[in-house]
């Protein structure tokens, strides 16, 4: 049985995250599980200057409601690399949105037990973050 990894902030879903979390399961195959973890808060503001708008609690119930979704666990760190550690998954599904200077340990953590990385393209059109500032501007 394959197992993917990847991981979420899922504070605004879109087509970008149905994508990437369809793609993963995909990969997994018939048999194999994708699990996904969610930033907590704290993994969030090590890398953005807000808080997410929905609670953790919200975000972790909505992504175990997602039908590719077979387990969602909380990802402390804004890296993935203690939960992977401990999942020791197959795959690590990666977005192009992190470079490869950020990923660089973690392929190497991946590889240290035989698992690999795969980078699904960024699509900038499905960002969250774009899409509140469109919902800001709007309101103006």
């Amino acid at each position: 049985m394959k197992i993917v990894y990847s991981y979420y902030v899922l504070d605004l879903i879109h087509k970008g995250h149905l994508l990437m979390m369809e793609n993963s399961k995909a990969i997994a195959g018939k048999d194999g599980k994708l699990i996904v973890g969610i930033l907590t808060d704290d993994a969030v503001m090590e890398k953005k200057p807000k808080r997410p708008i929905l609670s953790f609690d919200e975000r972790i119930d909505i992504a175990r409601a997602i039908k590719y979704v077979d387990a969602a666990v909380p990802q402390e760190t804004y890296s993935p690399i203690p939960n992977i550690k401990k999942i020791k998954p197959d795959i690590l599904m990666e977005s192009g949105s992190h470079s490869e200077k950020e990923m660089k340990e973690t392929r190497r953590v991946m590889e240290s037990f035989g698992g690999r990385v795969v980078v699904i393209p960024y699509y900038p059109s499905q960002s969250s973050t774009n899409i509140k500032k469109k919902i800001k501007e709007s309101e103006k």
